[in-house]
């Protein structure tokens, strides 16, 4: 059940910095570089307004992680390549698209005003009448990379975005389940396939459309497979014929790309977490427009 934020074009946009970041994770230390912003046009789902500009630098991490630099990259490059002339470096500002305003308390249905709650720095939608603040929150989205007799689980979407395309069963979390009872659920009823979750493979964020990945390594528990509702075909891939030219979202192409690297290098049960920059007004399918930095390996 895994419905994308469509990134398009707009013209109302300004431009303004961002504050200092305090942390990203407690193991990784991050300091704030300055920088002059050149202009952009984006906009996230129907949302229009500012946006922030933001870059990061990873200090030393835990002793846990080795950190990497690294540039967007082609389906044919590595995951750590540098690709063709419309990539654009690991210092590339990335852009966050501003929610869009909440009209009415979810609570007691009353007009909301936009204004900045006490304690805090950012503006928000607060009831009128309740005084409750509508907190809007990054989206955790939960998937599995099946391993079956040498060959990966993949399904070709029925919905948009992404229709027709391939990509890891995955899915939004529901609220009252873990992030790997999520994963497990998503595979069923993408692919009605039973699964045992054997490990966390990797962590990705992409900050532009506020969503974060979470892909769990697992194993069939039977051999059988079918399409679910939201899937046109489901099948096993060898790790040399995934079809990378036909995925459906960054996020997909990254996970299936370390993984595949993984296997070469003959290193299966490295934990992997990176940060995946869109570029300023590229849609959900333009797979190969992002930059990967803070790419962390265990």
């Amino acid at each position: 059940m895994l419905r994308a934020f469509q990134l398009v074009d707009s013209s109302s946009i300004q431009l303004q910095r961002w504050k200092p970041l305090t942390s990203l994770l407690s193991s990784i230390s991050i300091t704030n570089r300055s920088f002059s912003s050149s202009s952009y046009s984006c906009c996230c789902s129907s949302s229009r307004g500012s946006i922030l500009f933001s870059q990061i630098s990873s200090g030393r991490g835990n002793s846990l992680f080795r950190s990497f630099r690294i540039s967007s990259i082609s389906s044919q490059s590595s995951v750590d390549d540098v690709s063709s002339s419309k990539s654009f470096s690991s210092t590339t500002l990335q852009p966050t698209a501003e929610l869009p305003k909440v009209g009415f308390c979810q609570w007691c249905g009353a007009a909301t005003k936009q204004a900045i709650p006490d304690g805090d720095d950012k503006i928000r939608s607060i009831c009128t009448a309740c005084d409750k603040v509508a907190y809007q929150n990054p989206k955790m989205v939960v998937g599995c990379l099946v391993e079956h007799d040498n060959m990966i689980l993949l399904c070709k979407r029925k919905i948009q975005p992404g229709y027709g395309l391939w990509c890891l069963p995955s899915g939004y979390m529901e609220m009252g389940e873990s992030a790997a009872d999520g994963a497990a659920r998503e595979t069923l009823e993408e692919a009605c396939a039973e699964v045992k979750i054997l490990s966390p493979f990797a962590h990705l964020d992409i900050p532009y459309i506020g969503n974060s990945y979470m892909f769990f390594r697992a194993k069939m528990t039977s051999s059988e497979i079918s399409p679910g509702p939201e899937s046109l075909d489901c099948r096993f891939f060898p790790p040399s014929d995934i079809p990378f030219d036909s995925l459906a979202f960054s996020s997909m192409f990254v996970a299936l790309k370390l993984y595949v690297e993984d296997l070469k290098a003959g290193q299966t049960t490295k934990f992997h977490y990176c940060t995946i920059n869109k570029r300023p007004g590229s849609s959900a399918s333009d797979i190969h427009a992002y930059t990967l930095v803070d790419h962390f390996r265990s």
